[in-house]
């Protein structure tokens, strides 16, 4: 009975250790998919790609006068700057300040082809937070 209670112990015990979804490291790249997050170990915040909400990228099998962009959609939570949405670019690759830290897209992926459209669930989201 004993050893049946103490393995109940530590199973909950690491069931309440465990952590609530993935983590990613501040000044590291991470990568999210569409309605994924990651809390940022080091800095009091979650981001969650929301998704793409338009991609006018020249398509690497096409021939364009302009390049285009992506826009990228990222929610950022935090418990001393609340929970804003930000608008992220391709294009630009400006990051947005979100309390005392700054988010960057990095990369989308893929990349687009004329000849194979891109789902909405394939796309992936490499971004990097830092101070």
């Amino acid at each position: 009975m004993r050893l049946g209670f103490v393995g109940l112990l530590l199973t909950m015990g690491v069931a309440c250790s465990s952590p609530s979804g993935p983590t990613a490291q501040l000044d590291e790249n991470f990568v999210l998919a569409p309605g994924g997050s990651a809390r940022i170990t080091g800095a009091d915040l979650s981001v969650r790609f929301m998704g793409v909400q338009g991609d006018s990228r020249c398509p690497a099998d096409a021939v364009c006068i302009k390049g285009g962009d992506a826009l990228v959609r990222v929610e950022a939570q935090s418990s001393t700057a609340g929970a804003k949405t930000y608008d992220l670019h391709t294009a630009t690759s400006q990051p947005v300040r979100h309390g005392d830290v700054s988010i960057a897209l990095v990369e989308l992926a893929p990349y687009p082809f004329a000849s194979r459209p891109t789902q909405p669930d394939d796309y992936r989201a490499t971004l990097r937070v830092t101070r």
